[in-house]
């Protein structure tokens, strides 16, 4: 059956340009009925205006979909309330929600005012916290929720300039470890998307003839799935010019030193072999890595466990 989302309600955050602008389109095209969220502030997070999130409802309803427009700050939790009873009024219900607001303020670190850090970490982190907890209390009731984070290659990787902003993409995903344990019972799927996209973050960041095959609309099938009843849960997936692959946090077999060589020394000697990732797996929760080196351990010293 092709993924559709009739009777779906969904709010994406910072829509009214580049990739939230096509997640709205193509939800809406689909048959979810949507709330395009955008401050409508300056790639730097100043300013502010309604004018682009109600041209973007504009097109959805020309195209005979259902949306309205909602300038809520995602950094402001009153704001977010707000935005999220706005569309209980509308539609009752919400089942989708992907956080894509966003800012930029780069600089190398050194170089970093700490407000330039706040404001970056306040939008991108706290503000998909703040949206995702404002909706949370109604998927869980309503047992069904879908999340998108939105992470990036700085934050998974790095990139020079970007502390702040890499910092708070892989707080996200740290944010989405830990919410698809959360919603797991309560059928809340919970996932992150890594985009390449050419957008007003990017424009004066890579030449013209690279942007161009990085298209926003590019991104927004991997965000529809994520989005769809058939969504799994706590992936980080990444897309851009027309590929899409999946980022996991793999963690090494390790190793196990004996009382009287726990050293510096040893653990440098051994280096290579702690991080040899031909037996590494996938951790489900932290409880998972306590128990592998408990296990570990106890095996080392003859003892049974349970």
């Amino acid at each position: 059956m092709s993924i559709n989302f009739e009777g779906r309600v969904a709010i994406v955050t910072g829509a009214a340009n580049g990739l939230g602008r096509s997640h709205a389109l193509e939800l809406a095209r689909l048959g979810a009925k949507v709330v395009v969220n955008d401050f409508g502030g300056a790639r730097d997070g100043s300013g502010g205006s309604s004018e682009a999130a109600e041209k973007v409802v504009a097109e959805i309803t020309a195209a005979g979909g259902e949306a309205i427009a909602n300038g809520a700050d995602v950094s402001n939790e009153e704001q977010v309330q707000a935005m999220v009873q706005q569309t209980l009024d509308q539609w009752g219900r919400i089942d989708i929600l992907v956080n894509n607001a966003g800012i930029l303020r780069d600089k190398s670190f050194a170089k970093m005012d700490m407000s330039d850090w706040d404001k970056v970490v306040a939008v991108h982190l706290t503000g998909s916290a703040i949206c995702t907890r404002a909706v949370w209390p109604v998927m869980r009731e309503q047992g069904y929720g879908r999340v998108i984070m939105t992470t990036s290659t700085s934050g998974l990787y790095g990139n020079f300039g970007q502390a702040n902003y890499g910092a708070a993409k892989m707080g996200v995903a740290g944010l989405m470890n830990t919410l698809c344990l959360e919603g797991e019972k309560y059928d809340i799927k919970v996932n992150c998307v890594a985009p390449t996209a050419a957008t007003r973050m990017t424009e004066d960041l890579m030449p013209k003839e690279v942007l161009a095959l990085l298209e926003p609309s590019e991104i927004t099938p991997a965000v529809l799935f994520l989005a769809s009843d058939q969504a799994p849960s706590r992936r980080i997936v990444l897309a851009g010019a027309g590929c899409y692959a999946m980022v996991r946090l793999m963690e090494s077999d390790g190793i196990y030193l004996e009382e009287g060589d726990r050293t510096p020394d040893a653990i440098a000697a051994r280096f290579e072999e702690l991080g040899d990732m031909s037996n590494a797996r996938e951790m489900q929760n932290g409880g998972e890595h306590v128990s592998k080196i408990l296990t570990k351990a106890a095996h080392a010293k003859g003892i049974k466990l349970g």
